[in-house]
């Protein structure tokens, strides 16, 4: 049986791998001891001796090269997780340790959330929900019909890449009457037409949508990627939702441009920095909705994370590929 470790921030173990989780991983591996945080193993690397596998999380231990030569025997981490860039070095990679990433499980509320919000902005839900606080029911059917509400059958949403998020969007999307135009420069037309999207230009996607939910991972060649032009030539009573990471946007002229256009909603999850200062202009506008990052997963849904991890850890003891198996190559592409 081979023998493993559990390391990651220990207040995180539980949210992740429930007993089911724990039990199946129990039946391939033997856990020889306690749940470990990264600080501890870095402080005690001994523990480590002989470890062939690791599952972890949130809170995992540098993979760097003392981490590496107090691990001799290690073969594969399954990381509970999204991102694997922080524990990840160039030690790590030539060591060709497998790893997996909880990803996709990630990727599911928040592609949930983002559909959601789609809805509900087509609707022009959040600009009818003030009216009402304001004490315009009174006056219910004359603020509704003041509204244009592009509705649900022929607007159009628009999509900003088409990574595993974009593309889950982009399949609940075929429950709605809706076209998708989709912005992603490595898409290709086969893709874009399984997805049922057509592919247009950034400049075009915010010109043509009365929705557009931005979907780009965070990395360097993205930040600032989203400007205030792009926003400023959106369509009247239209909407922006950024479910991906604050630091994608320009914020500050986003601000400028919400400011000076009330007709666009903006639903923000992300903000950069994260979490916003507290006098952060998103607080105070009208025409935007804030949220904690909360289309990730949060509760119960967190879970799904561990249960990726045993399907991984069952392809590996399976000799089986790892479906969502990373090499260095891919980690330089993910959020």
């Amino acid at each position: 049986m081979l023998k493993g470790l559990y390391v990651l921030d220990p207040t995180k173990f539980e949210a992740i791998y429930g007993p089911e989780e724990q039990a199946q991983i129990a039946q391939h591996v033997e856990i020889y001891a306690p749940v470990q945080s990264g600080k501890i193993v870095a402080e005690n690397p001994q523990l480590l001796a002989d470890c062939e596998v690791i599952f972890s999380g949130w809170g995992m231990a540098k993979a760097d090269a003392a981490f590496l030569t107090a691990a001799p025997k290690l073969k594969a981490i399954f990381y509970g997780a999204g991102s694997i860039k922080g524990f990840t070095t160039d030690e790590f990679w030539d060591r060709n340790i497998l790893v997996s990433s909880a990803y996709a499980a990630n990727g599911v509320p928040v592609s949930e959330y983002a559909f959601s919000q789609i809805i509900f902005c087509l609707k022009r839900g959040y600009e009818f929900a003030r009216a009402m606080r304001e004490g315009k029911g009174r006056i219910w059917w004359s603020v509704r019909d003041q509204i244009h509400i592009p509705g649900a059958l022929g607007s159009t949403v628009g999509i900003i890449s088409l990574g595993m998020i974009g593309r889950r969007v982009c399949s609940l999307l075929r429950n709605l009457d809706v076209k998708v135009l989709a912005y992603d420069p490595f898409a290709k037309p086969a893709q874009a037409k399984e997805l049922g999207v057509e592919l247009a230009s950034l400049e075009d996607v915010f010109k043509r949508s009365d929705v557009v939910s931005l979907h780009t991972p965070w990395l360097k060649e993205t930040e600032g990627m989203i400007t205030g032009a792009h926003l400023a030539s959106m369509k009247h009573n239209s909407s922006f939702i950024n479910t991906s990471r604050g630091a994608i946007v320009r914020e500050q002229e986003m601000i400028e441009v919400l400011q000076r256009r009330p007709d666009i909603q903006a639903v923000i999850d992300v903000t950069w920095p994260e979490p916003p200062v507290d006098d952060s202009p998103l607080f105070a506008l009208p025409n935007v909705v804030v949220t904690p990052h909360v289309s990730g997963p949060v509760g119960a849904e967190i879970r799904r994370q561990g249960r990726y991890v045993v399907k991984e850890l069952l392809r590996y003891v399976n000799g089986q590929p790892l479906e969502f198996g990373v090499d260095k190559a891919r980690a330089a592409t993910l959020a």
